[in-house]
């Protein structure tokens, strides 16, 4: 059996955090499936097709991922891709908490997905979507923060 992992979230953009992780999970796993989903509490900067293409293009040369999007409990998506493990990041203590209920509430919805926390490498502790767009927005240099190719969309987007 092969073993699948959803990686979720909104990825308004992806970051360098993202992508480290992922390249780390993709040597763990058969098949990761990076999962977009919309946060209905945030309005997205960049819409799902520039978030599938700028992910696609960062993680170029990484043969088993998949990118798709979806707008349905995250573990009914899960088991529609036949994935047995949620993949979750963890930056900080803060993002514990909230992981851990939300871990607890999906095993209630489907006990035969597991979630597997992960942390970044320390480089990319802090790098959050919200950060980089608002850095942007203030005409920092968010260079260290993306891929180029995210950069480079996320100025014309500007």
């Amino acid at each position: 059996m092969k073993k699948i992992a959803i990686y979720p979230g909104s990825f308004d953009p992806i970051t360098n955090g993202h992508v480290d992780l992922i390249k780390r999970a993709s040597k763990l796993f058969d098949d990761i499936i990076i999962g977009i989903t919309q946060n209905g509490k945030k309005a997205a900067f960049l819409s799902i097709d520039d978030r599938i293409n700028t992910i696609n293009t960062a993680l170029k040369g990484i043969d088993n991922i998949k990118v798709l999007s979806f707008d349905t409990l995250l573990v009914d998506f899960a088991a529609k891709q036949n994935a047995q493990v949620i993949l979750r990041g963890l930056r900080a203590v803060s993002d514990f908490e909230y992981e851990f209920r939300l871990s607890g509430m999906n095993k209630h919805l489907n006990p035969n997905i597991e979630t597997l926390f992960m942390t970044p490498a320390e480089q990319y502790a802090n790098i959050s979507s919200s950060l980089v767009k608002e850095i942007l927005a203030l005409g920092g240099d968010i260079s260290v923060f993306v891929p180029a190719s995210v950069e480079a969309l996320l100025k014309q987007r500007l």
